[in-house]
């Protein structure tokens, strides 16, 4: 599962969920979304690379920044493997459904 096919899941599985904001910019700073609803201040991150030497590029300090000034203002989000949407599609959208609740 890549980060181009969550747009395609979503809509298979929740047609009435609206359509994702891709690599939204959410602060002056570099730092954006995988997918987001700016409206909800929600947003979707897919993490791959955890099986990369030191955790990939989600283990460290500048992602954890990235969260922290995300939180700070405001939004919410969830983190999917690209395991977790391969094996359990339908939980996934699940949960987007309830944050956008």
């Amino acid at each position: 599962m890549t980060e181009l096919s969550f747009p395609a899941l979503l809509a298979a599985l929740a047609p009435d969920v609206p359509e994702p904001v891709a690599e939204f910019r959410f602060s002056q700073r570099r730092y954006r979304f995988d997918f987001c609803w700016p409206e909800k201040r929600v947003f979707v991150e897919l993490d791959g690379g955890q099986w990369a030497p030191h955790g990939g590029r989600h283990a460290g300090d500048a992602d954890r920044d990235k969260m922290n000034l995300a939180a700070s203002l405001g939004w919410r989000g969830l983190h999917f493997s690209p395991a977790q949407l391969r094996e359990d599609p339908g939980h996934c959208v699940a949960l987007v459904r309830l944050m956008l609740g």
